[in-house]
């Protein structure tokens, strides 16, 4: 027992210094590739954005705004131009797809939306505005007169159960209870 129990710590001992060993070599690996990327940073900055010389007279910081707004338009070209490639390349990728699920035989249902519209609205939309088709189907119904009949006139004529019970309530009500019983 002795002997396998050193030997466990022994193992987890020795899987301890190699992770701390592992962590140690990573956060250099980390070191370095921070400085290399800040290196990189100033390397860019240094090429693209070279430093500003404001000058004195006015005629010079026009011709400097002037150079910046023609900087500006271009990287703004620049970026249209790629937004556009971009909205292309996705596009020819949802064709792409669609062509692929079309091959394999399997159809993806589009997510179908619930409209509210009545009747006109979608004769119009159907038949287009050519066609000046009303249908209002409240117009043709026929209008129906209720007959009262002996329950209805009998609950009308109780009156609300509501009345009586608050006639009833409090000591008023128990007085007027006994007189009507004798």
């Amino acid at each position: 027992m002795g002997d396998l129990q050193k030997r466990n710590r022994a193992i987890t001992a020795r899987r301890q210094h190699l992770k701390s060993v592992m962590l140690q070599i990573a956060a250099t690996e980390l070191e370095k590739e921070e400085s290399r990327r800040e290196a990189e940073k100033q390397n860019y900055l240094a090429e693209h954005c070279p430093p500003l010389h404001i000058p004195g007279s006015m005629s010079e910081v026009q011709e400097l705004c002037k150079q910046l707004h023609a900087k500006i338009d271009a990287a703004e070209e620049e970026k249209y131009d790629m937004e556009v490639r971009v909205q292309k390349t996705s596009k020819e990728l949802e064709d792409m797809n669609q062509k692929l699920f079309d091959l394999r035989g399997k159809f993806k249902r589009p997510p179908l939306r619930r409209v509210r519209m009545s009747a006109d609205a979608m004769l119009k939309a159907l038949l287009g505005s050519k066609h000046k088709v009303c249908m209002d189907l409240r117009a043709n119904l026929k209008q129906v007169k209720k007959e009262d009949t002996e329950k209805e006139r009998d609950l009308r004529d109780v009156g609300d159960w509501r009345k009586n019970i608050e006639e009833k309530s409090g000591m008023e009500g128990r007085k007027k209870m006994f007189e009507s019983e004798s």
